[in-house]
């Protein structure tokens, strides 16, 4: 009786008819497109998969919608062969594929995996021997072993046997121009070491350094445990400037002071909130995973959430104090709000704290304008906030200006030198007459 040889993880079918490709990445946004652009850089044949239409008719036209990837660098990839598609048919033909979907907040507190299940399940059904598949999109330890590896297994196939998985958590950084992609380390976690192993060598091709983590759940840990620190910090830093206040210190300048040090400490500085995608968000997938699994709360990560959160009221709380004791009530008064990106000069207005601030003044009957280099329109709950044109007639006009956000481009002690009454968040102006966080 013959056996039939159960396929090995290198072994590699005879690719499809319409073709083979290096790598397939699923979701072309902030992580995926900058990684499509890297891999093609170094002559990697690259598809790109999305269920935009706008955004594949718009890649395959030449032209980018992430701020980070040039108009010039997606004609360069298309030169080199990319190509954006809606049809997952392009997964057969891959010989690696990544998951760079978005993991947006559930209502239960935890990451919504839908998209991750979605493409995951697309993967599955075009699941070859030999295959490579890794997870970028965070999420909480556990998730590439519990939900990705039995979704991709009931094509038959078997991780570390017939295909390899990894998860490599996304460093990407919007508008940082000295760490990219290329020389910012890549961390990589396999389900087996053969998986780490084809998971390091492929991301190898294209980024400086790849550092091994002992598996999966450390790789997903790591992620969790980067922006966790940075959540906790700012929180630290926030309640901080809230108490110097009271005790008439100038908490920006001990932070100066601290800062000198030179080791043992890492300046952190206070804001109006905490913005962007991964902050706000990814450690409440911790939260998550010990609630679910160990039953208590991580109070670390719920203590600097309650303080986070509240920085916008506590901002607008200062502001009408400020208008206060300049004679005016915040109720009727003209407030522009300068910067409502989440970080400076990109224009990612992803969990911005400009929004519960704009909210907050809105529903204390303040008349709310904005200005933003980054930003040609915002809205807030649906409802249009007016763009001023004219900077300089904008601040001489309004009763106050807060500097939510300190983009480049703005002249800051000009702003203190025209604004009627400003406010500045980002403890970037020190004139005498400005307010500071």
């Amino acid at each position: 009786m013959q056996v039939e040889r159960t396929p090995s993880l290198g072994d590699m079918e005879a690719p499809p008819p319409y073709g083979q490709v290096e790598l397939a990445v699923i979701g072309l946004g902030y992580v995926g497109l900058p990684l499509a652009r890297e891999a093609a850089s170094v002559g990697l044949r690259v598809v790109g998969l999305d269920r935009d239409p706008r955004v594949v008719a718009g890649l395959n036209s030449g032209r980018s919608h992430v701020g980070d990837v040039s108009d010039d660098e997606v004609r360069r990839m298309r030169a080199a062969g990319f190509t954006a598609t809606r049809d997952d048919a392009c997964l057969a033909g891959a010989q690696t594929v990544v998951i760079c979907v978005p993991t947006p907040l559930g209502e239960d507190g935890g990451p919504d995996l839908g998209a991750v299940v979605s493409a995951t399940r697309a993967v599955a059904g075009r699941l070859r021997p030999g295959q490579l598949v890794v997870l970028e999109s965070t999420t909480y330890p556990g998730t590439t072993e519990e939900v990705v590896r039995p979704l991709l297994e009931e094509s038959g196939l078997r991780a570390g046997e017939d295909f390899a998985l990894a998860f490599s958590p996304e460093r990407i950084d919007p508008g940082n121009t000295q760490h990219g992609l290329r020389d910012t380390p890549k961390v990589v976690g396999g389900c087996t070491p053969a998986c780490a192993v084809r998971a390091v060598a492929f991301y190898a091709k294209f980024v400086n350094m790849v550092v091994q983590a002992k598996g999966t759940r450390e790789a997903e840990m790591a992620k969790l445990l980067e922006n966790t620190y940075r959540h906790v910090n700012i929180a630290l830093v926030n309640e901080l400037a809230i108490i110097s206040r009271e005790l008439h210190v100038d908490v920006w300048d001990a932070i100066r002071c601290a800062g000198t040090k030179p080791f043992g400490f890492q300046a952190f500085r206070p804001s109006p909130g905490v913005g962007g995608h991964c902050i706000p968000i990814d450690p409440n997938y911790l939260s998550y995973k010990v609630r679910s699994s160990l039953g208590y709360d991580f109070r670390f990560v719920g203590l600097a959430q309650e303080i986070n959160r509240r920085m916008p009221e506590y901002v607008v709380r200062r502001a009408q104090d400020l208008l206060n004791s300049a004679g005016r009530p915040l109720h009727g008064s003209r407030v522009l709000l300068l910067g409502v990106t989440y970080k400076p000069d990109v224009a990612d207005l992803r969990e911005t704290p400009a929004e519960p601030v704009a909210r907050l003044l809105r529903e204390r009957q303040a008349a709310v304008a904005f200005h933003d280099p980054q930003v040609p329109g915002w809205s807030v709950d649906g409802v249009e906030v007016p763009r001023v044109g004219d900077l300089t007639a904008a601040l001489r006009e309004c009763d106050l200006t807060i500097l939510l956000q300190d983009h480049s481009a703005y002249d800051l002690p000009a702003l203190a030198d025209t604004a009627r009454l400003l406010f500045d968040t980002r403890g970037r102006i020190n004139k005498p007459g400005v307010e500071v966080l």
